[in-house]
C-alpha cells in the first residue's frame, strides 16, 4: 500500500524541515509527503519545497482545511496525518501500516510524545495516553460512538475517507479528531495502539497553560462524542 503523509503547515519555518526530514527517514518503502501550506506568510513553502516535497497551497485557515486540501492530491491507500511541529521515528509507517492487513480497519492511531515539555509533563501525559485511553477508546468503539483518534498521529484508508466526504472544515481545529472517529466508525473498525507513538512539541501547553488546554480538549471531546448532530 501506498500511503501518502500529509501535514498542514501555518508559518512554521522553525519547525517544518526537521518534521519533514523526519517523515524522510521512514523506513517504509512506499509514501509520498504532501505540506499543505495553510496561508503562511513566512518561508514555510520555500523550506518544503527545497527538501523535494509536494506543496499545495490553502487560504482558508485551519487544519481541517489544509488536511483537505491535503487530502485532495493525496495518491496514496493510505493517508498519514502529521502536525507541523512531529517528529516521528523511522517505523512510524511501517507500524501503522500493519494494521490495515485485516479489511476492517478504516482506522488507526496513537499517543502523542511531547519530548519538550517537563519530565512530568511528558511522562505523565504519556502514561495517560498508553494507559487510560485505550480504555476510553474501547468503550466508546463497543458503544458505537466512535474512538479515540490523535488527529497529528492518525491513518486512515482514503478511499473511507472519501466516502464519508473528507475532513470536517466546519471545525477549525478542537474536536476534530473526536468528529472523524463518529463518521470512520459507521465504515469500519477503528484502531488506538498505545505503542504507535510520535514525538511532537508541547508549546501550545506552554504558551495557554497546560490546564486550560486539557480542559478545554476534554470539553470538546464530550462535546462532540454526545452530540446528536451529524
Amino acid at each position: 500500500m501506498k500511503i501518502s503523509i500529509v501535514i498542514p503547515a501555518h508559518n512554521e519555518e522553525r519547525q517544518i524541515k526537521a518534521t519533514i526530514q523526519a517523515a524522510l527517514n521512514q523506513d517504509y518503502p512506499n509514501f509520498e509527503i504532501i505540506v499543505t501550506d495553510n496561508a503562511s506568510t513566512d518561508k514555510t513553502t520555500e523550506i518544503a519545497e527545497s527538501m523535494g516535497v509536494k506543496v499545495v497551497q490553502e487560504k482558508n485557515k485551519g487544519t481541517q482545511w489544509a488536511r483537505e486540501a491535503g487530502r485532495k492530491v493525496a495518491t496514496g491507500d493510505i493517508i498519514a496525518n502529521l502536525d507541523a511541529d512531529c517528529l516521528p521515528e523511522k517505523n512510524w509507517l511501517t507500524r501503522g501500516a500493519k494494521h490495515f492487513a485485516s479489511s476492517d480497519v478504516v482506522v488507526v492511531s496513537g499517543p502523542y510524545d511531547y519530548f519538550d515539555g517537563t519530565k512530568f509533563f511528558r511522562s505523565a501525559s504519556l502514561l495517560i495516553q498508553r494507559n487510560i485511553y485505550p480504555f476510553f477508546h474501547s468503550t466508546l468503539f463497543k458503544m458505537g460512538k466512535g474512538g479515540v483518534i490523535i488527529e497529528g498521529n492518525v491513518f486512515m484508508r482514503s478511499e473511507t475517507l472519501r466516502k464519508i466526504g473528507g475532513y470536517n472544515t466546519a471545525i477549525t481545529f478542537y474536536g476534530d479528531g473526536t468528529d472523524m472517529s463518529k463518521r470512520m466508525i459507521k465504515e469500519g473498525t477503528l484502531v488506538f495502539d498505545r505503542k504507535l507513538i510520535v514525538k511532537t512539541s508541547a508549546r501550545r501547553f506552554k504558551k495557554e497553560g497546560t490546564l486550560k488546554i486539557f480542559a478545554i480538549y476534554l470539553y470538546h471531546f464530550f462535546r462532540v462524542i454526545f452530540s446528536t448532530i451529524r
